[in-house]
Formats: C-alpha cells, structure tokens, sequence
C-alpha cells in the first residue's frame, strides 16, 4: 500500500497542510470550527487537535487569527474602503459587528474603523 509507504509524520504534516487549506477556503462561514473542520476531514476534533499540538497555536486560536488577519488586510485596502466594516467582518467570519469589533481591538489595539481611517491615511501601508 503506497500510504504505508509514507513515514507517519509526513502523512501528518501533509494533513496539516490540508486543514489550513480548508480554513482558509471557509474563512467566510460563522459555523467554521474544530468540529466542522474535523468532520470535514473525517477525523475526529480530539485527533484534529493533537495535530495541532506541535503548531503555534490551536485550531480555533489558528481560525480566529486567519479571520482577523483577512479582514485587517481588507480595512487597509483602498479598493475595499467603501465596504462598510460589519461586511468586511461578516465575510470574515463575524456575524455579529460587536464580537468583530472585540477581538479587532484585542488582537491589533484599535477598533477595525480607527485601522481603516489609519490605513487610507498613510495609504494602505499599515
């Protein structure tokens, strides 16, 4: 069998490599969690997670710093900047603009309109 040929932590890695793929296709979709991405995968979320023992950071810190990283890069840019924000965090993941609007200021230190006035200010350079 040629998965057998395959050492244990490459076919892991190669897992890895597939979830974050995956995460990044479905940033968009509230419901995006260790669970769903585990049953996408057809694994189970205790195994999900010891995949990501050896990784910074755990699967949902992992998905909420994509979401938040997506829609930071998306306040920054011009072309985006009639976008109202509670678009640009639902796209991301924040159905609601006040759990957005949290975790903005947690993860970068001020409120994602605050960023975006920044951003256009110095011209999308932050």
């Amino acid at each position: 069998d040629a998965e057998d040929a395959v050492p244990p932590e490459s076919r892991r890695r190669a897992l890895v490599q597939r979830v974050r793929a995956f995460v990044r296709t479905h940033l968009h979709e509230p419901d995006l969690s260790p669970g769903a991405v585990a049953a996408a995968h057809h694994i189970s979320v205790s195994y999900l997670h010891r995949l990501f023992e050896g990784e910074e950071e755990t699967v949902a810190a992992w998905i909420r710093r994509q979401r938040l990283e997506r829609a930071r890069r998306d306040l920054a840019d011009p072309a985006l900047a009639a976008t109202p924000v509670h678009v640009i965090a639902a796209r991301c993941g924040f159905p609601r603009a006040a759990d957005f609007s949290r975790a903005f200021r947690g993860a970068y230190g001020l409120p994602p309109r605050d960023f975006r006035h920044g951003a256009v200010t110095a011209g999308g350079g932050l």
